[in-house]
């Protein structure tokens, strides 16, 4: 049989069999963000009480370094218990359950956990899993990040950053609450990242104060969670366009 019968054939055959191109790798499933209805979200807000004997904020000896101790002059306190006429500072307070399986978009801006007086500012922050955490130098002397994560997914790091300008972006993958931060230099220097698997959590400021925007109708447990005092928990059902509040009380 000549070349062009053979192919005839050839043709012929699959026509007949339905030829199939070879099969590609599958395309990656898009996950399916969930999206903020501004028309029906509602607010939860509250205060964070203590009761009982306010703990004594220990003195920071800070002498080993002069730039530390220059910087801060009387003021060096330690920030395990920082309250104010019975308000708590520096609790986070997030939604742990009522979501109902809804994802939510890591934000890339990034939050800011910078150094300033030999001290991590702020003590706790919170961070969506996925969202980039911007570290910072803005002392005169040299500090280092290091970070000691538990969940597997979140790699540890240990840098060290220059006086006066060192910065260093890194991400989470995974939720994890109550991630330590030190300073190896410094042993004072602590900071706790809260990573949140959703966008719905707030730390308490100054006055005890927070405050979550943006839920979507539904009920919800939130938990309030401080370094040395434990967590506390409450049930609470937002309406469309609610602002309700939600109060938390820790004791020693």
């Amino acid at each position: 049989m000549r070349p062009s019968s053979l192919l005839i054939a050839s043709l012929f055959a699959c026509c007949i069999a339905g030829c199939k191109a070879p099969a590609g790798p599958k395309p990656e499933a898009q996950t399916q963000y969930a999206t903020v209805d501004t028309a029906t979200a509602g607010t939860i807000s509250g205060t964070i009480h203590f009761a009982g004997t306010q703990p004594e904020r220990l003195q920071i000896d800070m002498a080993q370094d002069p730039a530390c101790a220059l910087s801060n002059p009387g003021t060096n306190l330690a920030e395990q218990y920082v309250i104010h006429d019975g308000k708590v500072a520096n609790v986070f307070v997030y939604v742990k359950e009522g979501l109902n399986g809804k994802v939510y978009a890591p934000p890339q801006t990034p939050v800011v956990l910078d150094q300033k007086g030999c001290r991590y500012t702020p003590h706790v922050i919170g961070v969506m899993a996925g969202q980039p955490v911007e570290f910072r130098n803005s002392d005169p002397t040299m500090h280092n990040v290091h970070p000691a994560p538990t969940s597997a997914g979140n790699e540890p790091f240990d840098i060290s950053q220059p006086p006066m300008g060192g910065t260093t972006r890194k991400t989470f993958a995974q939720p994890e609450l109550m991630l330590p931060v030190r300073c190896n230099n410094h042993p004072w220097m602590n900071a706790f990242i809260n990573v949140a698997a959703n966008p719905f959590y707030s730390v308490s400021d100054n006055e005890g104060h927070f405050e979550i925007k943006g839920l979507p109708p539904g009920t919800y447990t939130i938990v309030a969670l401080h370094e040395k005092l434990g967590s506390n928990s409450a049930q609470v059902t937002v309406k469309p366009q609610q602002r309700i509040e939600s109060n938390f009380t820790f004791t020693n």
